[in-house]
């Protein structure tokens, strides 16, 4: 009994001392809890244990509008819309121009396809912060969906003059281009020259080409006339182009080209080319597609493309897959631009191999011939007085002529844009 009794008041003791141990432990504060919850968020990925922190830190703090915020913010990544419209509706109540409540708010209404509503935000929390880069792009990314192109590109290139560097909005400039009502009209020039070529003397004249193009913006993609003369061969010849950037959804648009000419071989009879291409996220753009060549045969040539802005800088690699019985010919073309200024202001380098159906040169893919080519393009494009924009190029190919010397071909380009 004794022993009973000494083991009742041992539990007894260290039950108590438990007790008191845990008592006298500190609680958690607000910020703790914060870090917590941000933590189980960002790191573990755990939105109700984020939550649950969220929540205990605003029965100690029920007015530390971060905290409500961030819960705010967490309930619209799990859509639970009407518990963030609760949460943040509560902090712009009291606080009507907490910037990170205002900002989403908008993303709240943008993500659940209510641009006319993210765009009334926009408009009151740039009454706050009229500057706000964020809240801008958030409110042109708004008027595109509402299909104000043209509003929305304004903003955009404000921002640009701005910020040369801002990736998203370069990003967002590109995507919207197409879709704007502007008009342009397009005069350039090629001159070709050949240094060793074909056997005859005929064949080893310069090229001509010069070209005129109109190219209209609208709210489902812009579209672009062109006719084409050249003198290539000693012939002449015309050519007439239709291409198009149709949009499909936010998320993808599609390139379309359809051209005839009467004037083969200075021309392929007929030409079409179809591209979709897709937004990818992290200002990444992705294409897949063909281009058909109607020569004395045909030629299909399949392309992919991958591209993204960095800053200032646009990066793109394309790939050319040309079929044959034998074997599959290949073209591949680095590029990228170096923006100074707007859209339509920049420097470019492309390096590669191959001969695309992309340029003027495509005349050389009859039959799927001479891929085997080497080539270096430099390109500046500036923008003067708003509307007129002056384009210069050139370009350096050495093919391989198989048992013959490397032949050197050398373009020298000029083009004017005016904005209509």
């Amino acid at each position: 009994m004794k022993l009973l009794s000494r083991y009742l008041l041992l539990f007894l003791t260290l039950s108590s001392l438990c007790f008191q141990s845990y008592s006298q432990a500190p609680t958690l504060d607000s910020d703790e809890l914060f870090k917590l919850a941000r933590n189980a968020a960002f790191e573990q990925k755990n939105y109700p244990l984020a939550v649950s922190y969220c929540q205990q830190a605003l029965k100690k703090s029920p007015d530390y509008q971060d905290i409500r915020v961030f819960l705010g913010r967490i309930y619209i990544w799990t859509d639970k819309t009407d518990s963030a419209r609760a949460e943040l509706g509560q902090v712009l109540a009291a606080n009507p121009k907490n910037k990170e409540a205002l900002s989403s708010m908008i993303d709240l209404e943008y993500w659940n396809d209510h641009p006319q509503e993210a765009l009334t935000i926009c408009e009151t929390a740039l009454g706050y912060y009229p500057d706000d880069t964020e809240i801008l792009l958030k409110k042109a990314k708004a008027l595109k969906d509402l299909k104000k192109f043209d509003e929305g590109l304004s903003i955009v290139n404000g921002v640009i003059k701005r910020e040369p560097q801002n990736t998203e909005a370069r990003t967002l400039a590109g995507r919207m281009q197409d879709n704007s009502r502007q008009v342009f009209a397009t005069l350039s020039y090629d001159f070709f020259y050949f240094d060793k070529n074909y056997n005859s003397s005929l064949h080893e004249q310069p090229w001509h080409l010069t070209s005129i193009s109109v190219s209209r913006g609208s709210q489902v993609g812009s579209f672009i006339g062109r006719v084409t003369h050249a003198k290539r061969f000693g012939d002449d010849g015309i050519q007439f182009e239709l291409d198009g950037y149709p949009r499909i959804s936010k998320t993808f648009y599609t390139y379309v080209n359809f051209g005839y000419s009467p004037s083969l071989p200075v021309f392929p009879t007929f030409r079409n080319g179809f591209s979709l291409y897709a937004n990818l996220p992290k200002s990444f753009e992705g294409e897949i597609g063909y281009r058909y060549l109607k020569f004395s045969d045909e030629t299909w040539i399949y392309t992919g493309s991958l591209g993204k802005y960095i800053g200032n800088y646009w990066f793109n690699l394309r790939a050319f897959l040309v079929p044959s019985n034998s074997d599959i010919s290949q073209s591949y073309t680095f590029t990228t631009r170096y923006y100074f200024g707007g859209s339509f202001d920049f420097l470019s380098l492309g390096i590669g191999s191959g001969i695309s159906p992309d340029e003027s040169r495509n005349v050389l893919l009859e039959g799927g011939r001479k891929l085997n080519t080497f080539k270096v393009n430099l390109g500046y494009s500036k923008v003067f007085k708003e509307k007129t924009t002056l384009g210069l190029s050139a370009s350096w190919f050495n093919e391989d002529l198989s048992q013959r010397v490397n032949g050197n071909q050398f373009d020298i380009g000029i083009s004017i844009r005016r904005k209509l």
